[in-house]
C-alpha cells in the first residue's frame, strides 16, 4: 500500500514537489521563529535575574487615601465628611525594621545562595558645574556581587574597590558622562539629610547597558548610612536564590510573615514577562496560517488524485480491497508528505538557527556586543514535526474519506 501512495505521489511530481515544499517552509519557519523568540526570552529572564535581585525586601511604603483618616477622627459620622483638601502624604516605613531578623532568617534558609542588605537614597551628584541626581546605592560588595552580576559589568576599575570604605563610589556609565567625570576624580555628593555636599573618590565605572541602571551610583554601606544619617539602617535586602523559578512562591510566603514588601524579581517585571506572552500568541499564529496554507495545498493534490483515479480505485475494490485499504492508501499519501517535509524541514530549520547565532547583535542589557541568541532547545523540533504531520493527517482525512466511499459501481455509473 505504501509503494502504492508514493507511486501516485510520483506520478504527479509537480503538484507534490509544491506541496512539500509547503510543508517545509512551515516547518523550517516554525523551527526559526521559535527559536528566536524562546531565545530572546530566556536571554531577557536571564539578563533579569542576573542584574537584579531575584528577591526584593524592601520597606513597605504606601500613599494615604482621600478618606482613611475618617473614622479615626469623626467615628460614626464619618459617612458625612468631606475634606478640602483631602489629606495625602506617604505612610509606612522607610527602613527594613527587623534587618537582623531577615539575616537570620535568611542565613538559615537552604534555598537562599546569597542576600545583601542594602541602602538606598536619592543624591546630587556635583562636578563642577554639573549636577545630577541619581539613587546612591550603598552595599557590601562583596555580597552584592554574589545577588548580582554587577561585578562583571566593570568597565573601569574593581567592584571591591569601595570596599576599603573612606568615601569611595562606583559610577554607572551614564551618571559619569553626565558629569563628565573619570576614574579618580572627587565628586560632591549630597542626600537630602545632609547638612552639606561630602566628597567622594571615583574609584570605578560600570555599564550594564540599561539606560537607568546606569544611572546610578555605588558606594561602601558604611558610608552611605553615614552621609544620610542612618546608621545600622538599611531600605532593602536583595536575595539571590539556588532556583529562581521559585521566587515568586517564597516572596509570597515571606510576605506573611513581616510588615516588609517583599516582591520576586517576576513579579516586578511582570509588564516584561506579559510581553513574551504576546509574543508567544503572535508566534504560533504565524505559524497557523502557513501550516494552514500547506494543509490546503496536501487536501486539493489529494481530491485531485482521488478524481484522477477512480478507475484504478474500482480495479481496486473489484481484486478485493475493502473500504479500509483505499483510505490508507490515500491517507498515507499525506502522511507521507507530512512526515519528509517536516523532517526536512525541521533540519534546514536547525542549519538556519546555527546560522543565525553568528548574526551580530548588541544587547539591550549588556556591555559587551555579541551574537543573537537562539535557542535550539529539543522540545521546538519534537513540537513543528509533530504540528506538521498532524496538519498533513487532517488535511488528508476528507479525500481519503471521500475516496474510500467510492465502489465499483458508482464509478461505472458516472462513466469515469
Amino acid at each position: 500500500m505504501i509503494f502504492l501512495a508514493i507511486r501516485y505521489l510520483l506520478e504527479r511530481r509537480r503538484q507534490t514537489l509544491l506541496t512539500l515544499l509547503g510543508v517545509f517552509f512551515g516547518t523550517m519557519a516554525y523551527v526559526a521563529v521559535s527559536g528566536f523568540f524562546l531565545g530572546f526570552q530566556g536571554y531577557m529572564v536571564q539578563m533579569l535575574v542576573d542584574n537584579t535581585a531575584q528577591v526584593h525586601i524592601q520597606a513597605r511604603q504606601d500613599y494615604l487615601k482621600a478618606h482613611q483618616l475618617d473614622f479615626a477622627f469623626f467615628g460614626d459620622a464619618y459617612k458625612h465628611v468631606f475634606w478640602r483638601p483631602a489629606p495625602s502624604r506617604l505612610i509606612g516605613y522607610l527602613e527594613v525594621q527587623n534587618p537582623t531578623g531577615w539575616y537570620q532568617r535568611l542565613s538559615a534558609d537552604p534555598r537562599v545562595l546569597a542576600y545583601s542588605p542594602l541602602m538606598v537614597a536619592p543624591a546630587i551628584f556635583t562636578l563642577g558645574k554639573n549636577s545630577i541626581s541619581a539613587n546612591l546605592i550603598g552595599c557590601n560588595p562583596a555580597q552584592q556581587a554574589k545577588v548580582t552580576s554587577i561585578a562583571t559589568y566593570m568597565m573601569d576599575g574593581s567592584f571591591k574597590d569601595i570596599a576599603a570604605g573612606g568615601n569611595r563610589v562606583i559610577l554607572g556609565d551614564e551618571l559619569m558622562k553626565r558629569l563628565g567625570a573619570g576614574v579618580g576624580q572627587t565628586v560632591l555628593v549630597s542626600v537630602a539629610k545632609s547638612k552639606r555636599p561630602i566628597p567622594f573618590i571615583v574609584t570605578g565605572r560600570y555599564q550594564i547597558g540599561n539606560r537607568a541602571a546606569d544611572l546610578q551610583a555605588f558606594g561602601e554601606i558604611a558610608d552611605i548610612q553615614k552621609l544620610n544619617g542612618t546608621p545600622n539602617r538599611v531600605t532593602e535586602i536583595a536575595v539571590r536564590l539556588k532556583d529562581y523559578t521559585q521566587a515568586a512562591r517564597l516572596a509570597t510566603n515571606w510576605g506573611t510573615i513581616s510588615p516588609e514588601l517583599v516582591e520576586s524579581w517576576d513579579q516586578q517585571f511582570a509588564n516584561i514577562l506579559s510581553m513574551f506572552q504576546l509574543q508567544t500568541a503572535l508566534r504560533y499564529t504565524m505559524i497557523a496560517t502557513v501550516f494552514i496554507v500547506a494543509g490546503f495545498g496536501i487536501y486539493n493534490v489529494l481530491n485531485m488524485t482521488v478524481n484522477q483515479k477512480r478507475h484504478d480505485i474500482a480495479i481496486l475494490r473489484s481484486l478485493g480491497y475493502d473500504t479500509f485499504d483505499i483510505v490508507s492508501l490515500f491517507f498515507s499519501q499525506g502522511l507521507i508528505v507530512g512526515a519528509i517535509g517536516a523532517s526536512l524541514g525541521a533540519l534546514a530549520g536547525y542549519f538556519f538557527c546555527l546560522y543565525l547565532q553568528t548574526v551580530p547583535f548588541t544587547p539591550a542589557m549588556g556591555s559587551n556586543s555579541g551574537t543573537l541568541h537562539i535557542s535550539l532547545a529539543f522540545p521546538i523540533y519534537l513540537q513543528a514535526v509533530l504540528i506538521a504531520i498532524i496538519a498533513a493527517s487532517l488535511a488528508s482525512v476528507l479525500p481519503a474519506r471521500a475516496a474510500g466511499k467510492l465502489t465499483p459501481i458508482e464509478i461505472i455509473r458516472s462513466g469515469t
